[in-house]
């Protein structure tokens, strides 16, 4: 058909078979394969197929399309003849539309296509593999397909320390005839504990347990974790199994407690191996990066399944010594099935990705090039990756290095004698010889970054530290978060430090937490894929705030316990439930000669710095119930100085009438008649004062 010959498109009627063709597209012009002399006419040879002739009014055909082949009746509506040169069809309007209309560019004529496209074919062979997939996804998710439900062995997981609290983690596992204790951790007093310098749990429990327990097992060598592990075995030894850096920091608290000789239960193992501990625990040590080196999670398995202890971690891609946690072991233990996840809950609210070691580097770096006077940088004494880091910044800048504190000292020390770090020993200067210094060329690293009053950090900022007096030109870098209950004593730290003139840099970018943040916490869930779980380490809202992560990570409900301190949880293929309750609690510690302070003492301190104390000393007549002589009455923080004689004397009033009113008998039984003295001072000095205060009477019969 020529471009003279072209005709203008007619409107098409609407409808379904309308719109249809309006939304075909046209094809190109044939005219160039047709013969000559045919152009616009009709064809005039006779049909091919068997329709009836047409009976409708329409006129002929204007195009060059071949006649149509198939079986369809003939149209008995009164639309014009179709303008355009589409071959006729060649199927039914039954037949597979997208066979029928090739023509269209491949396009989608599926459910999801355009508004009155017929449905797509649907595969059954790829219908069949989106179910084979779908179930993959099951099996692979759900660790309930993963483990033996036939198996009807049980575990038992006893925390008696670190629930509750920040520190003081230790755990007890035991199946029916054996038992392992993980990690033996102290934690500090708060203000109200009067004399007492470290809390460790206490060992009830494992003494009744004594003859079940095969092994004392060390996740890594952090205090928390170990710091109790000297007063355990004062009173009983077990083996002990861990890496070599906690148990060489083990070894240091043996010989501080005069011990030595307990090293000979030490077992150092390597990890990605497998140990068998007693008859019913493998135990297997996964290396997993925190703030201090050689950490390690663990995989425990026993007849009932495995157990994964996270311990301490954070997931640092880019440690300082190249180290990265063993993701993959977690993964392979996921892959076989884990039948409960312990998971350290600390920084569960910390939504970012907890940053990398490295990221402080910076920061190092910009403090110590501004810096003109001495650097002293405080940390905690066990984070030798951060320490290692301001040496290495110390270094580039010409500065000898002054390390000073016992535990920043001996962790150092043992750090580089089993060449964890390697730095060489010519840096090093005393305190003695950094005064005869130029204050530019000394960097002091030290301990006290949590305003511990006996810290060498603290007993520099007061002015009591033997060798190191702050001056205005030192640079103080606090490269450690407070620890919480602590903020009020490094408060009280700053101050000090900024009267004497100090600058203080505490910014952000010098501390990283070594702990897992929202996102890691989720990425274990992911690896170990356990059946149940169990948040530790952590204060209540924080484990509480750990278990709505794990039920977003697809663990239900009801496979979550939040335990606390002496929950005894019973775990098997089936269920997770709580038995029992065991004695749980503290024992305090005067760190000064290593031994334990008696409750009785600690609670009589707390009564006389809160409430006060009275004293009182008479003679009594034996045969007529009455004094002797005037009482002595001596009385600390419930009277003002000047009201001591008015209070005595009024103390004598009372005793005079409880000695009145004496019941018979009491006067033969002085512990007696002094308890019941106690009560009656109490009750009247409650009634005058709103105090309870410590009554100490001496009453002597004569």
């Amino acid at each position: 058909m020529s471009d003279e010959q072209t005709t203008e498109p007619q409107a098409q009627p609407q409808g379904e078979t309308g719109q249809r063709r309006n939304n075909r597209r046209p094809f190109r012009s044939r005219n160039n394969n047709r013969p000559e002399g045919t152009e616009g006419n009709v064809s005039t040879e006779p049909r091919q197929d068997n329709r009836p002739p047409r009976t409708d009014n329409r006129p002929p055909r204007q195009d060059n399309r071949p006649p149509r082949t198939d079986n369809r009746p003939p149209r008995t509506d009164n639309r014009p003849p179709r303008q355009d040169n589409r071959p006729p069809r060649t199927e039914g309007v039954e037949g597979n539309a997208a066979d029928a209309e090739p023509n269209r560019g491949g396009r989608d004529r599926g459910r999801g296509g355009r508004r009155g496209a017929p449905s797509a074919p649907i595969d059954s062979n790829l219908r069949d593999f989106v179910v084979k997939n779908q179930d993959a996804h099951k099996n692979r998710l759900n660790p309930h397909f993963k483990l033996n439900l036939e198996n009807n062995d049980k575990v038992r997981i006893t925390p008696l320390g670190g629930l509750g609290e920040i520190g003081g983690n230790i755990t007890v596992i035991e199946t029916e005839n054996e038992a392992i204790v993980i990690d033996i951790g102290m934690s500090f007093p708060d203000e109200e504990m009067h004399g007492v310098d470290i809390l460790v749990p206490d060992f009830s429990y494992l003494r009744e347990i004594r003859k079940k327990i095969v092994a004392v097992i060390i996740t890594h060598a952090h205090e928390d974790h170990i710091g109790g592990v000297p007063y355990l075995f004062k009173e009983m030894q077990f083996p002990i199994y861990g890496t070599p850096l906690p148990l060489a920091m083990i070894g240091n608290k043996f010989d501080e407690h005069h011990m030595r000789d307990f090293r000979r239960y030490f077992n150092p193992i390597v990890k990605r191996q497998v140990y068998r501990i007693g008859n019913d625990f493998d135990i297997e040590w996964m290396h997993m990066t925190h703030s201090i080196i050689d950490s390690s999670s663990l995989a425990i398995t026993t007849k009932a399944g495995t157990i994964i202890h996270t311990g301490d971690f954070k997931i640092d891609f880019t440690p300082i010594d190249g180290y990265t946690a063993d993701i993959h072991r977690l993964a392979h233990y996921g892959e076989k099935g884990v039948l409960c996840l312990l998971s350290d809950s600390t920084n569960s609210y910390n939504k970012e990705w907890t940053p990398s070691e490295l990221t402080v580097a910076p920061g190092f770096d910009r403090i110590f090039s501004k810096a003109e006077g001495r650097i002293i940088m405080s940390t905690f004494s066990s984070n030798i990756h951060r320490v290692y880091q301001a040496i290495q910044y110390g270094l580039k800048y010409n500065r000898k290095v002054c390390v000073i504190g016992r535990s920043m000292e001996r962790n150092l020390e043992v750090c580089m004698q089993y060449d964890y770090i390697k730095l060489p020993k010519n840096i090093f200067i005393d305190a003695e010889e950094a005064n005869r210094m130029n204050d530019k060329d000394v960097l002091i690293v030290t301990t006290g970054s949590q305003g511990e009053p006996s810290s060498a950090l603290f007993r520099m900022a007061i002015g009591e530290h033997r060798h190191i007096k702050i001056k205005p030109t030192d640079m103080i870098v606090l490269s450690a978060r407070a620890i919480p209950g602590n903020e009020g004593s490094i408060s009280g730290m700053l101050n000090y430090l900024q009267r004497a003139g100090a600058r203080v840099a505490n910014d952000r970018d010098i501390h990283v937490s070594g702990h897992a943040s929202l996102e890691e916490q989720k990425l274990m869930l992911r690896l170990t894929n356990p059946k149940f779980f169990l948040p530790i380490h952590g204060e209540y809202n924080h484990i509480m705030r750990h278990r709505e992560t794990a039920i977003a990570c697809g663990v239900p409900e009801r496979n979550i316990l939040l335990m606390s301190d002496g929950d005894c949880i019973e775990v098997n293929t089936k269920m997770m439930r709580k038995t029992k309750t065991v004695k749980t609690g503290k024992t305090y510690i005067d760190n000064q000669n290593n031994h334990q302070i008696e409750d009785d003492i600690v609670i009589d301190r707390q009564k006389m710095a809160s409430e006060g104390m009275v004293m009182l000393v008479a003679q009594v007549s034996a045969s007529e119930s009455r004094l002797l002589s005037k009482p002595l009455v001596t009385s600390f923080g419930i009277v003002a100085d000047r009201h001591d004689k008015a209070f005595a004397q009024e103390m004598e009033d009372v005793l005079e009438h409880f000695l009145i009113n004496l019941k018979p008998g009491l006067i033969e039984n002085p512990k007696a008649l002094e308890n019941d003295l106690r009560q009656v001072v109490r009750k009247h000095i409650y009634r005058k004062m709103k105090k309870y205060p410590l009554i100490v009477p001496h009453v002597f019969i004569m």
